[in-house]
C-alpha cells in the first residue's frame, strides 16, 4: 500500500497544480523537484532553474498555487486509485528511482508500478518497432530478445501491438526479465486490451508494469508519445526492429540520441528506411548485424547505479 511522505504527496501536488487549464510542466518539476529544500522552495513560488521553460512555467505556478488544496485532493483520489490497484509508487526524491532515466533532462517526476523495481534494470535495453510488423520484423524481434535474455540484460517494450508484444513475449518464453513502459494509467484498463493476458503474464513471471501518468489515465493520443520518452529513458539503448517515417518508434530512436543513449537500427531497417540510414550517416545510430553490435556498447548496471546516485546527491546539495 502506498502511504505518501510528506515530500512525496507535495511533490504530486506540484504536478495536480493547475491554473486556466495549464500547469507546471513536469519535468521542471523533476529537475528541481528532487530535495525537500527545492520542493519548499517551489510552494514558495519560486523556481530554481533558469530557462526558457521555468520562465514560461513561472506564472502558471503562481497562478495556481492559492488552488493547492483542490489539487492535494486529486493525489488524494489518484493515490488511492493506485492502492486499489495494488500499485506502488517511486519519485524523484527516492533512490529507488531508475537510474537510467535519472539521467535524462525530460524525466518523469513520478512513476506508479506494478510488480518490483530492481537493480539488474540499469543493463537493459529497449526492443521496439511498429505495430503493423512483417512476420520477418516479429522473428526479429523474438531472437534479439532471446539474445539479450541469454546475455542478463533486461528488456524493455512498450506493451504494443506488434514487435513490442514479440520482445515482450519471447523474452518470457527464454526465462528473461521484461518491463512493459504503459501508455496508460497504472489502474486503467490494460491497452491495448488483446494484451491483458500478457500484462498479467510479465507480472506473474517476475518483470514489471510502469506508468508515468496519474494512475487512472486512459489511453490518449499525447500519451503514447511521452510514453517512448520513458521507455528510451529507461534503458542504456533502443533497438528499433522495423519502423516507418511516421511510427512511434521512430520517435524513440531519435528520443534515444537525444538523450545520450545507443540507438541500434536493425540492418534490415537502416537499408528500407531513408530516415534510419540518415541516422547511421550522422552517427546518431549504429547498424547492427547482429546481436554482438548491440552487447559490445553495453555499459555495466554498477556504472548506471552510480551515476543515477550522484545525480541524486548533486541534487541534494543543490547543484
Amino acid at each position: 500500500m502506498i502511504e505518501l511522505t510528506q515530500q512525496q504527496e507535495d511533490l504530486l501536488t506540484l504536478c495536480a497544480l493547475r491554473a486556466s487549464n495549464k500547469s507546471v510542466d513536469w519535468s521542471l518539476i523533476a529537475r528541481t523537484c528532487q530535495s525537500p529544500e527545492a520542493i519548499h522552495v517551489v510552494l514558495g513560488g519560486d523556481i530554481p532553474e533558469d530557462s526558457a521553460i521555468a520562465r514560461k512555467s513561472l506564472p502558471i505556478l503562481r497562478d495556481a498555487l492559492p488552488h493547492l488544496d483542490e489539487a492535494r485532493e486529486r493525489v488524494a483520489i489518484e493515490v488511492e486509485a493506485a492502492n486499489q490497484a495494488d500499485a506502488r509508487l517511486v519519485t524523484v526524491l527516492d533512490p529507488q528511482y531508475p537510474a537510467n532515466l535519472r539521467l535524462i533532462p525530460n524525466l518523469p517526476p513520478f512513476l506508479f508500478y506494478l510488480g518490483d523495481l530492481e537493480e539488474r534494470d540499469a543493463r537493459s535495453a529497449a526492443v521496439v518497432g511498429t505495430r503493423g510488423a512483417s512476420e520477418d520484423g516479429l522473428r526479429r524481434a523474438a531472437r534479439m530478445a532471446r539474445g539479450l535474455v541469454d546475455n542478463d540484460v533486461v528488456v524493455f517494450s512498450g506493451l504494443a501491438k506488434g514487435i513490442d508484444t514479440a520482445a515482450h513475449t519471447a523474452t518470457l518464453e527464454a526465462g528473461g526479465r521484461t518491463v512493459a513502459v504503459m501508455g496508460t494509467g497504472i489502474a486503467a484498463k490494460i491497452y491495448p486490451a488483446e494484451n491483458k493476458d500478457l500484462a498479467a503474464r510479465i507480472l506473474d513471471e517476475g518483470g514489471a508494469l510502469l506508468s508515468q501518468f496519474w494512475p487512472k489515465s486512459p489511453p490518449a493520443t499525447w500519451t503514447f508519445p511521452r510514453r517512448n520518452v520513458v521507455t528510451s529513458g529507461c534503458t542504456m539503448g533502443s533497438i528499433v526492429i522495423e519502423a516507418s517515417a511516421t511510427s512511434g518508434a521512430k520517435m524513440q530512436a531519435r528520443l534515444a540520441a537525444e538523450h545520450g543513449k545507443h540507438v541500434f537500427l536493425i540492418r534490415s531497417l537502416a537499408t528500407s528506411e531513408p530516415w534510419a540510414a540518415k541516422m547511421i550517416s550522422e552517427g546518431r545510430a549504429v547498424e547492427v548485424g547482429d546481436l554482438d553490435d548491440v552487447l559490445s556498447r553495453l555499459g555495466s548496471a554498477k556504472r548506471v547505479q552510480q551515476a543515477g546516485q550522484q545525480r541524486l546527491q548533486l541534487a541534494l546539495a543543490g547543484l
